[in-house]
């Protein structure tokens, strides 16, 4: 493993890649059947690991690549053997891409010793970069992101998101549902705004107050936890312990608002 690592050759090689995405977005027809949504999304994800191979294996010759399955439910419990690995998400928010509409973007992370050592996030409708290295901060387009400050509900943003595991046997709808309507009952705005680890992002440049989840989801999630950690937010489960790998729900925002939430929780 490398103590250090080049972070501007991570940085172009994710940009280099979204910006071939960007090139082509909206030149393919909208998948109309399954068929055809499967084939493009195979096509994504070969597009964006063959481009990220090829330009950072060089300097990584030994680091394995893994791609995270977000409809695996079982293999998000627990990070991968391998002391070093990429984890890749080829596109968060790949059915928009396909549907023609914003919200998509490239992660990528670097996993040591089952934690996120290093993540970026790249959206290149915005032209907006977001990365983090463990204990040294988080950025975006070279600027150091700060968290929320707000203290007032009625001025926050709260998102809430969900995963694309089968709901019908662990009252998840439930679940999901009863977060929304304290959201909406307690927070001035609530959104989904799409890709999962680009909100956490957000978060952590405090555009977004509060991200909620109640299912697990943890590749969507690493990128962007990082980087909302090393911004200052909080990491933590809905019930309000510390998050970590396999945790099947994800509460993150400044420790103020996060004492916030856990309240309105508990007394609803």
């Amino acid at each position: 493993m490398q103590n250090e690592i080049n972070i501007l050759l991570i940085l172009d090689a994710v940009r280099k890649v979204g910006n071939v995405f960007l090139k082509d977005y909206k030149q393919n027809s909208i998948p109309q059947t399954m068929d055809e949504l499967l084939k493009q999304l195979e096509d994504i994800d070969t597009l964006c690991l063959t481009s990220l191979k090829e330009d950072l294996s060089p300097e990584f010759p030994n680091t394995p690549w893994h791609i995270g399955d977000e409809f695996d439910t079982n293999s998000q419990r627990n990070p991968a053997e391998q002391e070093e690995y990429w984890l890749c998400d080829a596109m968060d928010g790949a059915i928009q891409y396909l549907q023609h509409i914003a919200g998509w973007t490239i992660n990528l992370a670097l996993i040591r010793n089952g934690k996120p050592f290093f993540a970026v996030i790249y959206d290149p409708l915005a032209n907006e970069i977001f990365w983090a290295k463990d204990g040294e901060g988080a950025f975006m387009n070279g600027e150091s992101l700060t968290i929320s400050r707000k203290t007032d509900p009625a001025v926050m943003l709260a998102v809430f998101d969900y995963g694309h595991q089968d709901k019908s046997n662990n009252n998840l709808n439930e679940k999901i549902g009863a977060t929304v309507t304290k959201l909406l009952g307690n927070f001035g705005i609530v959104r989904n705004y799409g890709p999962h680890g680009l909100q956490l992002a957000y978060v952590g440049a405090g555009r977004i107050d509060l991200f909620v989840q109640e299912d697990i989801d943890t590749y969507n999630w690493i990128a962007g936890l990082l980087i909302a950690k090393e911004s200052g937010a909080e990491i933590l489960t809905t019930t309000g312990s510390s998050w970590k790998w396999g945790s099947e729900s994800l509460l993150v925002a400044p420790k103020s608002i996060t004492e916030k939430y856990l309240q309105i929780k508990s007394t609803i």
